[in-house]
């Protein structure tokens, strides 16, 4: 396996943005459990945590469009935002395909959780806001499931595969189109979506 692009001289800064699919899910799958755990105890009726649970599932899927298109992809005329924007994507855009870096660090990612998961409680209670941030963090591992696979994985069957291809087709054909990863719908929904004319034979 080649060497992934170095982000970082100090060796240790350097290993917090590496992350190997075994141990990413070694670490989201129990806190994914214990969020919903969490958020199934302190709320005050089943139904109230499967709805609060699926909202939170659901805001996922517009977040991980519009911080890919908006964030990940950001043109700044500075030079500290520009790194910024490096760090966070442009380096996987660089070597898309490294098993190592095709997952967000857990450095980044645990942090947020944290944050998310306090201010949801916070502004929605215990029940509520532990649930709407399980639904949240649920969301967030199929994406990454799902974005590993398309590097890593053949992706067999009519789903799956056009999944693949679609994101594919953002790094090796046009980086400014296909900003969902779980979807292509939302790239239809907001006119982002990549149009391969079909050549006339």
């Amino acid at each position: 396996m080649e060497e992934p692009v170095r982000l970082f001289r100090n060796s240790m800064l350097e290993r917090l943005t590496l992350l190997s699919f075994r141990v990413f899910l070694c670490v989201w799958l129990p806190l994914l459990a214990m969020a919903l755990a969490y958020g199934a105890w302190r709320s005050s009726s089943v139904m109230g945590f499967i709805l609060w649970t699926a909202i939170g599932f659901a805001v996922w899927f517009p977040t991980e469009y519009l911080l890919h298109r908006f964030l990940f992809h950001l043109q700044a005329r500075y030079v500290a935002v520009q790194s910024l924007v490096y760090l966070l994507h442009g380096n996987h855009h660089e070597q898309p395909n490294h098993p190592l870096r095709n997952l967000m660090p857990l450095s980044v990612t645990i942090p947020l959780a944290g944050v998310i998961w306090g201010v949801g409680v916070f502004m929605l209670g215990s029940g509520r806001g532990g649930s709407l941030a399980a639904g949240f963090f649920g969301g967030y591992v199929f994406y990454d499931v799902i974005h590993y696979s398309c590097h890593q994985f053949p992706m067999r069957g009519p789903l799956l595969r056009r999944l693949k291809i679609h994101h594919i087709n953002h790094h090796y054909r046009d980086h400014h189109t296909n900003y969902g990863i779980t979807s292509t719908f939302i790239d239809r929904t907001f006119h982002t979506l990549l149009v391969i004319q079909q050549k006339k034979s």
